[in-house]
């Protein structure tokens, strides 16, 4: 149900995107006319070339969006956003690796967290689904994360703030679904009602 009230909400989006090109469209026209009603025989092939150039625009745009999306580029700042979530997350001593990836119009992460080696297995996968909770929440868009929580190594440092970086592909093995088994679900952490 989710995904169709979603597939709708974008299919309103690109209709009122849609409708108001054309409006715009409608408008140049109607200038056109008038200019060439108004003796001026030029107007309607200018008009007509405003038309195509803002055409050109809107392609141009759309084509380095198609683009994006097929090689799975999302924006550093959305990376940088979950490392830092995940940072401030207690229990949580550094940041190995985040990934993310488009899938449709919402984001899968993964990520590799260091927490204290010494914590017990139930306290290792608590801290984890923490971490996947606050990212799901705090961060803007990602439907699901999959956290990997390591003991601190001396074989690949982890990163102690976010770092800024171009536009990368991310890779997501599997989706996890924090607070939202259901349509309508209680989140236990914050007591907020999501769905």
């Amino acid at each position: 149900m989710a995904e169709l009230i979603g597939f709708l909400g974008n299919e309103l989006v690109a209709d009122g995107l849609h409708a108001r090109t054309d409006g715009f469209t409608s408008l140049a026209v109607l200038a056109g006319a008038g200019g060439l009603v108004a003796g001026f025989p030029l107007a309607d092939p200018l008009v007509g070339l405003l038309i195509t150039v803002a055409i050109l625009v809107v392609l141009r745009t759309a084509v380095r969006d198609v683009w994006r999306r097929l090689m799975d580029a999302v924006d550093p700042a959305l990376v940088d956003s979950a490392e830092a979530v995940l940072l401030a997350t207690p229990g949580v001593t550094g940041v190995r690796r985040v990934r993310m990836r488009w899938i449709g119009h919402a984001l899968q992460a993964e990520a590799d967290l260091d927490i204290d080696g010494q914590v017990s297995v139930t306290e290792a996968h608590r801290l984890a689904h923490d971490a996947e909770h606050r990212l799901v929440h705090q961060v803007p868009k990602p439907r699901g994360a999959v956290i990997h929580a390591y003991p601190p190594s001396d074989t690949s440092p982890p990163r102690t703030e976010p770092r800024s970086s171009v536009l990368r592909p991310g890779r997501a093995r599997a989706t996890g679904r924090p607070c939202r088994a259901s349509a309508q679900l209680t989140c236990r952490n914050h007591g907020r009602t999501i769905g």
